[in-house]
């Protein structure tokens, strides 16, 4: 498994704001226990954000010219968010020529809409990768599997319409942000009750999973969220420790090029929580 992180991502934080740095520093330390290869990622191009971005995105990341009262502004966002789209680029660069990948990085992505940022993303990292791979690499399909807590109202928001891209979501509801209510054209979305346990979360995700096959993708990407854990301290899901080891394992089964990108996840079990997902992926990899 290629794990790609940079420890710049850990040099922003506001003070009692659940995405912190300690989140994702832990995870890395506890991912460092075992036998995995690392890279330090290169921030993304403009180039590359334009594929899914309008340029005034870029202008409001860059300037802190938005209101969105989730996702503070800091005087380097730009540029750390840059990295973080730049290394989701990067693992999906590394899945197509047929090495599993993980971002592990902050700050997350996938509410970031065409032009708007919202829910402490600022950039939609898995969006612009998967874009930057069918721009560059002869793919007919790619498939998206979110299964973080909250619906990828970016992604979708991005890739609607888009014949190329199916995007598959499993996420809570009623939830923030309030999207992902029904399947539209190629996005697929499975809203689940606050109190979900593995015993109602394993259909669904089975039902994902026959989206994803059905594709008959080139390469598949994850957004990898692990708010849905018991107690994680924004949601109210029901999954445990085990279950992302489970999900993991299952996603390796597929034998598909696959990259990971790291979203939500806010419990302090975050690190036991990617590396159960991590282990799992590993086993039954392909590739």
């Amino acid at each position: 498994m290629l794990i790609i992180h940079s420890p710049r991502c850990l040099e922003y934080e506001a003070p009692g704001h659940p995405e912190r740095p300690a989140r994702v520093r832990d995870t890395v330390a506890l991912l460092e226990e075992g036998d995995h290869q690392w890279l330090v990622p290169d921030p993304c191009t403009e180039d590359q954000l334009l594929r899914v971005h309008q340029p005034s995105q870029l202008t409001a990341v860059r300037l802190g010219d938005y209101s969105d009262h989730d996702t503070p502004h800091f005087p380097q966002m730009y540029e750390l968010a840059l990295l973080a789209a730049g290394a989701a680029v990067q693992a999906a660069t590394h899945a197509v020529a047929g090495r599993q990948a993980f971002a592990v990085m902050r700050p997350p992505g996938h509410h970031a809409e065409r032009q708007r940022v919202m829910g402490f993303c600022y950039f939609n990292n898995i969006a612009v990768a998967v874009a930057d791979v069918l721009h560059r690499f002869p793919l007919q399909r790619v498939a998206i599997l979110d299964f973080d807590c909250h619906h990828g109202n970016g992604t979708e928001d991005i890739f609607l319409g888009d014949d190329r891209v199916r995007f598959i979501s499993l996420h809570q509801s009623p939830c923030y942000p309030g999207t992902g209510l029904v399947s539209r054209k190629n996005c697929w979305n499975y809203p689940l009750p606050p109190g979900t346990e593995p015993a109602t979360f394993w259909p669904a995700f089975a039902n994902a999973l026959e989206h994803v096959a059905g594709f008959e993708p080139d390469l598949l990407a994850v957004s990898a969220g692990f708010d849905s854990l018991r107690g994680d301290p924004i949601t109210q899901m029901a999954l445990e420790v085990e279950t992302f080891g489970t999900i993991g394992a299952r996603l390796g089964a597929l034998g598909l090029p696959t990259f990971a990108v790291l979203e939500g996840g806010y419990a302090r079990e975050l690190p036991q929580c990617v590396q159960a997902f991590v282990a799992g992926w590993e086993q039954t990899a392909v590739g």
